[in-house]
């Protein structure tokens, strides 16, 4: 059999309310973080894991910002697409706006105002890439629960339920 392509979406429809007056004009994840705009941070992710085909799912009114900075992806080695999130609604809908782009290829999906490092993160991500079935997703413990998605866990630590922005949740 075959192994199937990998592909990426980077999440990236949010309107960046915390970060107001500076995101009333521009997505978060177009402000510069240290020398580059912090959607670089996460297309690094993908770059890592040796994806190079990607979406990037953002709102209507900052597509053309997306499409000046990053164009069709070429200049940098990648492939990039774009769709409309016409209203952030988390991240299980990126998988429903991002469906025909899938197809049916594994898929890692990376939010566009996350930064991952760390020792190991390469061989991680890469162990990852090859699973077979299943998924893996990154999380960290905070305490502000309320702003961020949050995972439910059973027993075994799988996966039973992810929570956007609850409130009333540990992390």
């Amino acid at each position: 059999m075959a192994k199937k392509e990998t592909v990426g979406i980077v999440l990236a429809g949010g309107r960046g309310s915390r970060l107001y007056p500076s995101t009333k004009s521009i997505s978060k994840q177009l402000l510069p973080v240290y020398d580059k705009p912090l959607i670089y941070y996460s297309l690094s992710i993908l770059m890592l894991a040796d994806i190079r085909k990607i979406l990037i799912i953002c709102a209507e009114d900052q597509l053309e910002l997306y499409e000046n900075l990053l164009g069709d992806g070429s200049s940098i080695g990648l492939e990039i697409s774009y769709e409309v999130q016409y209203e952030p609604k988390g991240i299980g809908e990126a998988f429903l706006i991002g469906s025909k782009f899938i197809d049916k290829s594994n898929i890692c999906l990376v939010l566009g105002d996350n930064i991952l490092w760390g020792r190991g993160l390469t061989g991680l991500l890469m162990k990852s890439k090859k699973l077979i079935k299943g998924g893996r997703i990154f999380a960290y413990p905070v305490d502000n629960p309320e702003e961020f998605g949050v995972i439910r866990l059973n027993r075994a630590n799988e996966i039973i339920e992810i929570i956007e922005k609850p409130q009333d949740s540990k992390s």
